[in-house]
């Protein structure tokens, strides 16, 4: 029965395929071990041996040529006759002789090679390492090759011979180096950093001094290249690469190419890190008179990175550290230069880290409640307070709510802090109550996670049951642009939260986009009107005007209004005359640890 190959092809499935692919890999893996084995072991090459033999021979990844006691040709695989480039059919008996090996700056021919190496000698295998093998019509190739010998059969199968062509090994080094070398400059790229830098690190504990990286990227390459053309601005590249290496050999540092305009200097064991900025000057002032182009000199400058260690943190973060440094160079403007410091980064966390040490923080006790002043506009009372939460972190001190809350919010980890926050205020207004302190309304921030998470209105009541604090002390804030984005849950909620006697407040007012028919709508009793407004309060009319407008808008829907961001005695007193309310600021106070808050209440 005679099956048709698209039947054949259409009963195949992609598991049969691998399931075949698989068993072929195999073998060819196999091939030169049984190649191996059955060459040391000739005399196992019976009639039925040898034809395996053939066949796996045929499958090597080296190329082999059998000769006989008299040098004919009794056997080639195919990747020999690949090698000599004959016809499949046409294999001539003179192989031997048309074959030349370099030895000792000798040529021999290969039965000459054989005559003095194995028969002379009497030595049954013969290897020679990177030599270079010379085939008629074919040229000079690098080869290693290895003989063999057989002298326990017959004299057919008499020597035995491998060659591996090293022009492929070649090949795949050039890959490599291509790899890890900048297709412009040739300098090592990030890939060859990355592995030098490596090496570096382990080395680090025999290192005495500092260590220095540098990076480096010219300003505004982008625009330059859409002025000079690709030509030019290449040729700036290229010499600046040129420039750096000619330093590299006088002041003993690496170079590498990291990206299109970007270099990374590595200085090890540097005994003043003043050197390495000392170079940095150097080269700025360098890169002012650099490169001229039709008799106009371009003016160049770029802006610099650096991180040390161990002055800049721990060696795993030390490149990063230092391209932190670059994008903060950057930000200030053309050709300056930052060094990337723990103090001014010491909030800058690896975010996983921190997800993870969130829960225990909250089991060790780690947050704190810091609450800042509301003070009346009038009499400059304090008459409110917003909690403000705090991470005191065992080991990097006082972690700020801009580095960790964003991370609970996209983790939902604000859901459970925003209930221990709850229960914190809730507690603290019965100590209050307890010590008879005076009592006020202190403000939440909840976030429309907390609000969207379902159970958020049934926790405030149930907690406000147990706690039997008055609902009134209870002010719950939310960003006016966030609750316009969930606007008819964010209504009902609040609608819901406002009969149970909870207050209001819309925080960051005049920053969104809250339509006037949404004010009207929400149950707000609080308009905070954002800091940004604050800061040219005293000589932009138009600010004051916008403010004026906020605060005489809010008095007519029935709410109070509170100012943030009061720094100063002249704005507090320019709020007051507008007739707002509540004022809120550092010039009063920043947030408090609870026990030196209740000194104010006192």
């Amino acid at each position: 029965m005679q099956l048709n190959l698209e039947e054949l092809k259409n009963n195949i499935s992609e598991l049969d395929i691998l399931w075949i692919t698989g068993i072929f890999i195999v073998l060819m893996t196999l091939s030169s071990l049984i190649v191996k084995r059955l060459l040391r072991r000739p005399s196992a090459l019976t009639g039925a041996s040898r034809e395996l033999l053939e066949k796996v021979l045929d499958s090597s990844e080296e190329s082999v040529l059998v000769l006989s006691s008299s040098y004919q040709v009794v056997y080639l695989n195919t990747l020999m006759i690949k090698l000599l480039g004959l016809k499949p059919n046409n294999t001539s008996n003179q192989i031997n002789q048309s074959i030349k090996i370099k030895v000792n700056k000798k040529w021999l021919r290969l039965d000459e090679l054989i005559e003095s190496e194995l028969v002379s000698s009497g030595n049954k295998v013969y290897n020679l390492e990177h030599t270079q093998l010379r085939i008629h019509e074919k040229g000079t190739i690098p080869a290693t090759m290895h003989i063999i010998q057989n002298s326990q059969m017959d004299d057919e199968w008499k020597y035995i011979v491998t060659l591996q062509d090293l022009r492929y090994l070649r090949y795949e080094e050039e890959c490599r180096a291509l790899a890890h070398r900048h297709n412009v400059t040739k300098l090592p790229n990030q890939n060859q950093a990355l592995e030098e830098i490596n090496l570096l690190f382990a080395k680090t504990h025999l290192i005495k001094g500092k260590i220095v990286f540098i990076v480096v990227e010219i300003d505004n390459f982008l625009k330059l290249r859409s002025l000079l053309g690709y030509e030019q601005s290449t040729k700036i590249i290229i010499k600046l690469a040129n420039y750096l290496v000619s330093r590299s050999e006088k002041d003993a540092f690496s170079v590498y190419h990291m990206y299109s305009n970007d270099f990374l200097l590595v200085m090890k064991d540097v005994a003043d890190p003043q050197t390495a900025l000392n170079f940095v000057e150097e080269l700025q002032a360098e890169l002012k008179r650099f490169y001229k182009m039709q008799d106009v000199r371009m003016y160049l400058t770029a802006s610099v990175g650096v991180s040390i260690y161990p002055d800049s943190g721990n060696t795993r973060n030390l490149l990063d550290n230092a391209y932190k440094a670059l994008c903060e160079a950057k930000s200030r403007g053309h050709g300056q230069v930052h060094v990337f410091i723990p103090e001014q980064a010491r909030f800058v966390f690896d975010e996983l880290t921190l997800y993870n040490e969130m829960h225990l923080a909250l089991e060790n006790n780690e947050f704190e409640l810091y609450y800042q002043p509301l003070m009346d506009a009038k009499n400059r009372e304090v008459v409110s307070a917003e909690a403000l939460i705090r991470w005191i972190h065992p080991v990097h001190g006082m972690i700020p709510p801009d580095a960790f809350i964003p991370i609970m919010e996209k983790t939902g980890f604000i859901i459970e802090v925003g209930q221990y926050i709850f229960n914190e205020v809730l507690k603290q207004q019965k100590r209050w109550e307890l010590f008879k302190f005076k009592q006020i309304p202190v403000s939440i921030n909840v976030s429309m996670i907390e609000i969207e998470s379902g159970n958020f209105l049934g926790q405030v009541e149930k907690k406000l049951q147990e706690s039997r604090v008055d609902p009134g002390l209870i002010v719950f804030e939310v960003t006016e642009g966030k609750a316009m984005e969930s606007e008819k849950s964010t209504l009902k909620v609040f609608h819901e939260l406002h009969k149970l006697g909870v207050r209001i407040a819309l925080d960051d007012f005049g920053t969104g986009y809250t339509s006037f028919s949404y004010i009207k709508k929400f149950p707000a009793d609080v308009l905070k009107i954002d800091r940004s407004f604050m800061e040219h309060i005293l000589v932009k009319p138009e600010d004051q005007r916008i403010v004026l407008g906020m605060i005489e808008l809010a008095h007519n829907l029935e709410m109070q209004v509170t100012v943030e961001g009061v720094e100063n005695q002249q704005v507090a007193d320019l709020m007051a005359s507008y007739g707002c309310d509540y004022l809120q600021g550092y010039h009063f106070s920043k947030p408090l640890p609870s026990f030196e808050f209740q000194k104010l209440l006192r």
